[in-house]
């Protein structure tokens, strides 16, 4: 029973510990795992500090991005004002052009129609005077005509004054 297999692996093993612990593993070992426990820290407190740089950096850029966005729609509202000032502005531009060409165009048929209307009285009294002068040539022919120019004559005073 004692010299059995299992008793010689464990009695191996107790020494094989025995060895490691005489020239001092166990304490590299632990020194080894403490550096990795360390090295891993440092590589979490820097993995940390990068986190909150990077959420530093986003607030920033966020509330760029957010002033972008408010001047973008200030200059956007602005240019839609300056059009529609322009558009506007053009609308009474052609509203007065248009009423300045109408007005021309009624003086100028005012002025054709009253030139027009000299003309037709010019016309009239060149052939009134015509006529008269027709009327009278064969009126005033022998007595009658001039006791018709007495008359006239007499009649020319009263309307004068």
């Amino acid at each position: 029973m004692i010299l059995e297999a299992e008793h010689f692996v464990a009695l191996g093993f107790f020494l094989f510990l025995a060895v490691l612990a005489y020239y001092g593993v166990h304490s590299k070992l632990v020194g080894a795992l403490d550096a990795r426990v360390d090295g891993v820290k440092k590589e979490l407190a820097e993995a940390q500090k990068l986190r909150e740089e990077a959420q530093t950096l986003l607030a920033s850029f966020e509330g760029k991005r957010k002033a972008a966005e408010a001047g973008a729609a200030a200059i956007v509202a602005q240019a839609k004002q300056e059009a529609e000032l322009l558009a506007k502005e053009a609308h009474e531009r052609t509203t007065d052009y248009i009423a300045r060409r109408t007005k021309q165009a009624e003086e100028k048929i005012a002025q054709a129609e009253a030139q027009a209307a000299n003309e037709v009285r010019s016309v009239a009294a060149d052939v009134a005077t015509r006529a008269a002068e027709a009327v009278l040539k064969t009126e005033t022919a022998g007595a009658g005509g001039a006791a018709l120019v007495d008359q006239g004559i007499k009649d020319l005073g009263r309307l004068l004054h």
